[in-house]
């Protein structure tokens, strides 16, 4: 059988998502996927994003990487979507990419693959759920199959979240991603994986 394909498509403002990204992809690919890692563009003014030194470097260090289309979530039979939380929310500019999605939807070529998601705060309970579960409304419409990981793993009650993977990164928004978020990632990788390859026999 060929590989499963995944696309990881994501926004990130300062690095963590990307980051998270960067992890699942490594970790698709060990699980023997065809990976697309993909940015969605960016949204915000030229003044909000210089106005922040870490936003800044960030936008300045990816502004050359591959952006998402519609064809890499066609393309692919797995799907992962990360967004940081915004007042316990999808990002503007994720939301926009995903709202663009209307023709493929329209056609039924968003239905019948496997999704989930990861998330990052700064704040413990700063929107990490409420992020995911208003992400996967929008899987739903899709026809998608939301593959959430639960507790299918013991790993999982040391991350905690049973709705996708998530990180605090702290009131200097620059904690590291531990052990117990890098497991939990490749877990979610192996697991969307898997699904989506079952999905598409």
């Amino acid at each position: 059988m060929a590989d499963v394909k995944l696309a990881i498509i994501y926004y990130s403002s300062t690095g963590t998502i990307h980051t998270m990204a960067q992890r699942l992809a490594e970790a698709g690919e060990k699980a023997g996927a065809e990976v697309r890692l993909r940015q969605v563009p960016e949204l915000a003014p030229a003044e909000a994003i210089a106005s922040n030194a870490a936003w800044s470097r960030h936008h300045d260090l990816t502004k050359d990487e591959p952006r998402a289309v519609a064809d890499d979530v066609v393309w692919a039979d797995a799907v992962l979507f990360g967004t940081p939380t915004r007042y316990g929310n999808v990002t503007s500019q994720l939301k926009q990419f995903i709202d663009t999605l209307g023709p493929q939807w329209a056609q039924g070529l968003l239905a019948n693959k496997a999704y989930a998601g990861f998330t990052a705060s700064m704040t413990e309970h700063g929107g990490q759920e409420s992020t995911l579960l208003a992400l996967y409304n929008t899987i739903h419409h899709f026809g998608g199959v939301v593959v959430a990981p639960g507790y299918t793993d013991p790993l999982k009650f040391a991350d905690g979240n049973p709705y996708g993977v998530s990180h605090v990164t702290g009131g200097s928004n620059d904690a590291p991603l531990t052990e117990v978020q890098h497991a939990a990632l490749e877990h979610l990788a192996r697991r969307v994986v898997t699904i989506g390859g079952r999905l598409r026999a």
